[in-house]
């Protein structure tokens, strides 16, 4: 694995992406634990084993960081369309009505997505405004406190 867009500026890596020891079963550290488990009592290192081929984060699978990685894609491709000025039709196939119909249903599932990330925008803004106007509601119905007095007469 490349690790070119992972650098800073001046070529070093971003390690704070880079899952721990903890996170992942597919560490190095964890394989010589499991040897070292065999090597001294054989349960052990078959219990490591069955974490390491059975753990809920082998090979990536995690969902943030399986979305992030999507997210990170489609950001390089939103990219890439716009250096090329969003013409972008892949290689011809040789069948020009192919190629038609290729390219109008690409342009339309993306004016789908398009719809669907505004949607689910206007969906989410209004949940927050939904949320915002209960809490007001409950802050206004709320009895005001007493005022406190902190200069009582001394005698």
């Amino acid at each position: 694995m490349s690790n070119t867009a992972d650098t800073e500026r001046w070529g070093r890596p971003d390690w704070s992406e880079r899952p721990s020891f903890w996170e992942t079963p597919s560490h190095p550290g964890w394989i010589a634990l499991m040897i070292l488990g065999f090597v001294f009592w054989w349960p052990i290192g078959l219990a490591i084993l069955a974490y390491i081929i059975w753990g809920r984060k082998m090979f990536g699978c995690s969902s943030g960081r399986w979305q992030h990685k999507m997210e990170k894609m489609q950001y390089k491709m939103e990219k890439m369309r716009s250096r090329m000025g969003g013409q972008y039709e892949g290689p011809s196939s040789g069948n020009r009505a192919f190629d038609e119909y290729r390219t109008e249903t690409l342009k339309r599932l993306e004016d789908e997505q398009t719809e669907f990330k505004d949607f689910l925008n206007r969906l989410r803004h209004a949940k927050d405004k939904a949320e915002f106007d209960q809490f007001m509601n409950e802050r206004r119905a709320r009895p005001p406190s007493p005022p406190t007095v902190d200069n009582q007469p001394q005698g």
